[in-house]
């Protein structure tokens, strides 16, 4: 599985370690040459074989060098194809390749062997990312061919050789597969010599990658090369419930890792007793459920009852000893498996000292907030008294300019009583009353 932060483009936006991830993260099934310090007496007898992977690491094959150079791990080489060159990565030489060619049963004196022909150049290199470019357009033109055939396939995964001459088509299928006519429409359409691999579902994880259920990259993906059979039993043995949706992997299938304790269980479960999945007593057959190999306890239950009794290896073998020379104890005896272990008292305070106690130092805790409490209010309470003073006076002055306009109103208006009669009119008229009205009513009066 690649490093999250590494781009398909070859810079490394965020390790800095340029496909070189000390995890293993950008090359998958990486290897640690624990042998490299090592000194050797003789080195003309170290080893001319080196291992290459291809496709970041999900294919490795080993090669022999038969030119001058000396090669460290991550020079890319160019090494023999089919009918021309591939450039791949090496991955480990020197002394740990036996190790790895004795685990895999190949045999270094092998003529068949392919070879490398010298490092990279700048051109292999160019020509290499070119047709490695083409590989995600060919697996979705591939997947739709196979569909147009009605081929009951799962076209996996598509590697083109670093010259352009070879694709490798990866797939998986339950049954066989007459993919003859299928060769004939791939070779036509992608014009290159057609190899066709199939794989099964753990191939395919390792291939893909992920992260499991632990909250670690897979094993398959990182250091598991070869699959064994994984069957319910060892879940069994491990008193593991049957669960599918639980026991599988990211494959669809068993995870591998039930093999890893099954057998410590199994070396375990010798000293229990066998042929003990019943036994008789006197409430009737008490029936087997689990055994218990941390707690050396077998786990029984009667009939009618939904209750669980824990019972010792000895407890067992006494019972079963009864009951083969025909007598039924009256109980099973089980053992108390409550927690005896003590509650922890949580430590106190102690004053070690004598001088310094906790509730003073916080009375002085209280008392500076509260004198940084109160300085910080004062200022707010002086701004306020200002504020009102400033409201005050601007009251006093509408004040002031309400009196002023009320006391011109009352002037004009005193003016206007005592404003004289008119000259033709006589001195009882009236300031509003019409002139004509005001004769009328003097005719009146004479």
């Amino acid at each position: 599985m690649g490093c999250s932060s590494c781009g398909t483009g070859g810079k490394v936006a965020g390790c800095k370690s340029n496909g070189g991830c000390s995890t293993g993260g950008c090359n998958r099934m990486n290897v640690h040459d624990w042998l490299s310090n090592l000194p050797f007496s003789d080195p003309s007898g170290s080893c001319k074989i080196v291992e290459i992977t291809f496709n970041n690491g999900s294919r490795k094959d080993f090669f022999r060098n038969t030119t001058v150079h000396v090669f460290e791990k991550g020079d890319l080489v160019a090494v023999e194809g089919v009918s021309g060159f591939d450039v791949g990565t090496i991955n480990i030489t020197g002394e740990i390749v036996r190790l790895q060619m004795k685990k895999r049963n190949a045999d270094e004196t092998d003529p068949d062997i392919k070879k490398v022909l010298r490092r990279a150049t700048d051109k292999d290199i160019e020509i290499w990312q070119q047709n490695k470019d083409r590989e995600k357009e060919a697996l979705i033109r591939a997947r739709a061919i196979a569909r147009q055939l009605n081929l009951e396939m799962k076209l996996t995964e598509v590697e083109i050789q670093a010259d352009g001459r070879k694709a490798t088509f990866f797939y998986i299928a339950d049954d066989r597969v007459d993919f003859r006519e299928l060769i004939k429409v791939y070779a036509k359409e992608f014009r290159v010599k057609v190899e066709m691999r199939q794989i099964g579902a753990r191939q395919e994880a390792a291939k893909v990658g992920g992260i499991g259920s632990c909250g670690r990259e897979l094993c398959c993906s990182t250091w598991l090369t070869d699959f064994k059979s994984v069957n319910t039993t060892a879940a069994r043995y491990q008193n593991l419930s049957i669960n599918q949706s639980k026991l599988s992997g990211q494959c669809g299938r068993l995870k591998c890792c039930l093999n890893y304790e099954l057998d410590i269980y199994l070396d375990a479960l010798q000293h229990f007793p066998d042929n003990a999945d019943t036994l008789q007593v006197q409430k009737g057959t008490a029936i087997l459920i689990k055994k218990d190999i941390f707690k050396n306890l077998m786990w029984y239950t009667l009939p009618d009852s939904n209750k669980q009794y824990p019972l010792t290896i000895e407890r067992v073998r006494k019972i079963k000893q009864a009951n083969d020379h025909n007598q039924v104890p009256d109980e099973l005896e089980a053992v108390d498996v409550t927690t005896q272990k003590p509650k922890e008292v949580e430590p106190e305070f102690v004053d070690v000292v004598g001088q310094i106690s906790l509730r003073s130092l916080e009375r002085a805790e209280k008392k500076k907030r509260h004198h940084h409490h109160q300085q910080k209010e004062q200022p707010r309470q002086g701004g306020g008294g200002q504020q009102q003073q400033k409201d005050h006076s601007r009251q006093g002055q509408q004040q002031k300019e309400q009196s002023r306009q009320g006391g011109g109103q009352q002037q004009q208006q005193h003016r206007r009583d005592n404003r004289p009669n008119d000259k033709k009119g006589g001195g009882d008229r009236r300031p509003n009353q019409p002139r004509n009205q005001q004769r009328d009513d003097r005719g009146k009066k004479d």
